[in-house]
């Protein structure tokens, strides 16, 4: 038997119209999902691990988001796609349809960039499963052959889809996607058949929303946790309290699932939000940074009127937070959160 390099496959899958793949001779098809003989390919988990290798690139065990990270933005959306019911395989053919449902994206978010991302090459035990993508042909296009970026990152390649996404072209309630893998190998060869892990689709936004606004939790989960939380609060200032006097800085390292969080928010798996506590001196220094109108505030509480309140010790400076987190709808979303994390404190 001739033996098919990999490369020469790949080179007749791009040469092939991918309308024309499904229609290849109708070799036996091989069983659905759940019949004998059939084994899933690694795709549960790749999107979550796609995600997470993005996350830790950006931001360290803590949250703080890394000096010269590249994202180029403030949110990331993982949108996964729909499948359609049909079988996929056709000899060594594997054409699947792919639907991204992008309704109901929050208004506050501004699409920057959208790509897909998928694995071109997937080993088997004789040969490999070649893959690319196509847009799927409507009634006004052909279908398109989506060409990714020229460095592919661990094995990952990436088609840029901005341009059938941006607004105005009718196409923002949805994505259509074919999949379309050939089995390369020697000619005889009979491998199990794959499923391999269906692309996903990353928004690139920009989110000018300020707020954190994280999902309802269960009420019984809600109260046992922040239960917790309220009861080692005071304790933890009483003691902090003791240690020190002078309006400083003062950690409190807290974890999500103390806040109830930790059922949507993947990583970091703690957050020091720290605050600020203490008395803020009579004679205000210039290395507390306090505005000019503290300053009048203490003078009059002590020369003036003794129930105008003494300025009160507070942050004034802020760090923001990465968070990766599980959506509703099962996608994947990193945000950076502005003003999460007290850095330095005043008397105002």
């Amino acid at each position: 038997m001739a033996l098919l390099h990999p490369f020469t496959s790949l080179l007749l899958l791009l040469a092939v119209p991918l309308s024309q793949a499904a229609n290849q001779p109708p070799l036996p098809l091989v069983r659905a999902p759940g019949s004998q003989g059939w084994r899933a390919g690694p795709a549960n988990r790749q999107p979550l691990r796609y995600m997470l290798n993005l996350y830790w690139r950006a931001a360290d065990r803590e949250g703080r988001p890394r000096h010269g990270r590249s994202l180029g933005t403030n949110t990331i959306r993982l949108v996964q796609a729909n499948s359609h019911e049909h079988q996929p395989w056709a000899g060594r053919w594997y054409v699947q349809p792919l639907t991204y449902r992008l309704e109901g994206q929050p208004e506050a978010e501004h699409l920057l960039r959208a790509t897909v991302v998928y694995l071109p090459s997937l080993p088997l035990a004789r040969g490999h499963l070649l893959c690319t993508l196509e847009l799927a042909a409507t009634s006004k296009a052909p279908g398109v052959l989506l060409s990714p970026a020229a460095h592919p990152r661990r094995g990952w390649a990436e088609a840029d889809v901005t341009p059938y996404l941006v607004p105005g072209n009718g196409s923002m309630g949805s994505l259509e996607l074919r999949h379309v893998c050939v089995r390369a190998g020697r000619a005889g060869d009979r491998d199990a058949p794959v499923a391999p892990s269906h692309p996903f689709l990353l928004l690139y936004l920009n989110d000018t929303q300020a707020g954190l606004a994280p999902p309802a939790v269960e009420n019984r989960r809600h109260r046992r946790d922040m239960g917790t939380l309220a009861h080692d609060l005071p304790g933890y200032l009483r003691e902090q309290g003791e240690k020190k006097s002078d309006c400083s800085l003062r950690p409190f390292p807290v974890s999500f699932a103390q806040l109830g969080w930790d059922h949507w928010i993947i990583a970091p798996h703690r957050y020091n939000p720290r605050y600020c506590k203490g008395a803020c001196p009579r004679l205000l220094r210039y290395d507390y940074h306090v505005p000019n109108h503290a300053v009048v505030q203490s003078f009059i509480h002590q020369l003036v009127d003794a129930s105008v309140p003494w300025p009160s010790c507070v942050p004034y400076r802020y760090s923001p937070i990465s968070v990766l987190m599980i959506e509703r709808d099962g996608g994947i979303l990193y945000k950076e959160y502005e003003n999460m994390i007290a850095e330095a404190c005043t008397c105002r």
